[in-house]
C-alpha cells in the first residue's frame, strides 16, 4: 500500500437479530472520514427473525442521502460467520483490496478506517513480510454499562480473563498471533482459501493461523479501537466461557501451535488439590486459598479502576465462572462436534 494509494475496502458484517445495536454500527460506518467511494459495507444476515434486515434498509437509505459508502444487504443462508465473510468475498467487485471484520453489536470511531490504513502503510514499509491482517483494540461499549456487563468488562479487563486474546489491553503495535477485529489484505485472505466454513466459532483465530503459516505478517495496532458490546447475562457469560473453550480446542487440534499452557492452568490446579487430599495432606488448602487471594486482589482493583463497588463480588464470581466454563469447554472440545452457540441472541 503506497503513501499516496488509497485501498478499497470493504467492510462484512455478518448479523443475526442485532436489531439493538445494528443502527449504532451502522452509523459509526456512515460516519468515517475515509472517502465514501472508497469503501463499501456488505451486512450478511443470517436469518434474523427480529427487524434487524429492516433497519439495515433504513441505514442504506441514510447512508445514501449523506453520500456514505454503499451498504448492502443479503441473505446469509449458511448462517454463520464463516459462511457469510466468504459469500460476501465472493459478491464484492474484484477493485476491492482489503476486507474488514466487524459484527453487528460493535462501533467504531469516525476516523476508525483512516487510521488503519495509514497504519498499515507505515507497518508495512518496517515489515519484511507481506503485511496480511492489522488488528485493533477492543474496550467496552459507549455509554453507562450496566450491572453485570460491568462486571463481565471488569474480568475481561483482569490478566487472569482477557489472556493474550481479542480482549487483551495493549498499548504498542506490534505483531501478534491473533489480532481482533481484522483489517485484511484481499490477496491474503484468498491466498489461503478464505474462512474455514467448518468452525462455527474462532473462524478468525483459524484464518489468523493459516496466514501466518503461509507467510504472512500478523499485527495489531492501539491507535484503532473497536467498542464491542459484551454478555449482558451471567448464564450467556457462563455459555460463552464455554464456547470459547471449545474451539479453542478445536483451533489447537488443527493449528498445535496455538495452544498457550497458561489456559490449562485450572486443570492442573484442580489435579495438584485432589492428589493433595488423597495423600491426606494438610497443604490441600493452599492452592484454593491462592486462587481465592488472586481473584480478591482483581476485585479490588477493578472495583478501584471502574468506582463500582458490586466488582467486590462481581469480579470474582465472573472470573471463576469463565475459568470453569472454558476449562470444561477446552475438555468438551475433545469429545464433542460443534454446534450453533446458545450464548448469543
Amino acid at each position: 500500500m503506497g503513501a499516496t494509494e488509497q485501498p478499497m475496502i470493504a467492510t462484512v458484517i455478518p448479523v443475526l437479530n442485532e436489531s439493538e445495536y445494528i443502527t449504532a454500527c451502522l452509523d459509526s460506518l456512515i460516519a468515517q472520514t475515509y472517502p465514501a467511494s472508497h469503501h463499501m459495507i456488505f451486512i450478511l444476515d443470517g436469518g434474523s427473525s427480529d427487524n434487524t434486515a429492516e433497519l439495515v434498509e433504513e441505514a442504506i437509505l441514510r447512508s445514501a442521502q449523506a453520500n456514505g459508502p454503499k451498504i448492502e444487504l443479503h441473505s446469509n443462508l449458511g448462517k454463520f460467520v464463516a459462511q457469510g465473510r466468504n459469500k460476501a468475498l465472493e459478491l464484492m467487485p474484484s477493485t476491492i483490496t482489503h476486507v474488514l471484520e466487524l459484527i453487528g453489536h460493535s462501533t467504531v470511531d469516525a476516523h476508525h478506517l483512516e487510521v488503519l490504513v495509514e497504519e498499515w502503510s507505515r507497518i508495512s514499509t518496517m515489515e519484511a513480510q507481506q503485511l496480511g491482517a492489522l488488528g485493533s483494540r477492543v474496550l467496552p461499549r459507549k455509554g453507562e454499562l450496566d450491572t453485570v456487563e460491568s462486571w463481565v468488562e471488569g474480568a475481561l479487563g483482569s490478566p487472569l480473563g482477557s489472556g493474550g486474546g481479542q480482549f487483551d489491553r495493549f498499548t504498542t503495535s506490534a505483531p501478534c498471533k491473533i489480532p481482533a477485529f481484522v483489517l485484511h489484505s484481499r490477496h491474503a485472505v484468498v491466498d489461503v482459501g478464505g474462512w474455514d466454513e467448518s468452525f462455527i466459532s474462532s473462524q478468525d483465530s483459524d484464518l489468523s493461523m493459516r496466514l501466518a503459516a503461509n507467510g504472512y505478517a500478523l499485527w495489531r495496532t492501539p491507535k484503532t479501537v473497536v467498542y464491542m458490546t459484551k454478555r449482558t447475562g451471567l448464564m450467556r457469560w457462563l455459555k460463552m466461557g464455554h464456547r470459547y473453550g471449545f474451539w479453542r480446542t478445536k483451533t489447537v487440534i488443527k493449528h498445535p501451535k496455538r495452544i498457550s499452557l497458561r489456559e490449562y492452568l485450572p486443570w492442573l490446579g484442580l489435579l495438584v488439590t485432589l492428589s493433595l487430599v488423597l495423600a491426606n495432606m494438610d497443604w490441600w488448602v493452599l492452592p484454593p486459598m491462592a486462587y481465592a487471594c488472586v481473584l480478591a486482589i482483581e476485585a479490588a482493583r477493578m472495583s478501584l479502576k471502574f468506582g463500582r463497588f458490586s466488582m467486590i463480588l462481581g469480579v470474582p464470581m465472573c472470573l471463576f465462572m469463565l475459568h470453569v466454563s472454558f476449562s470444561v469447554g477446552l475438555l468438551d472440545g475433545f469429545i464433542r462436534r460443534g454446534k450453533a452457540p446458545s450464548d448469543r441472541a
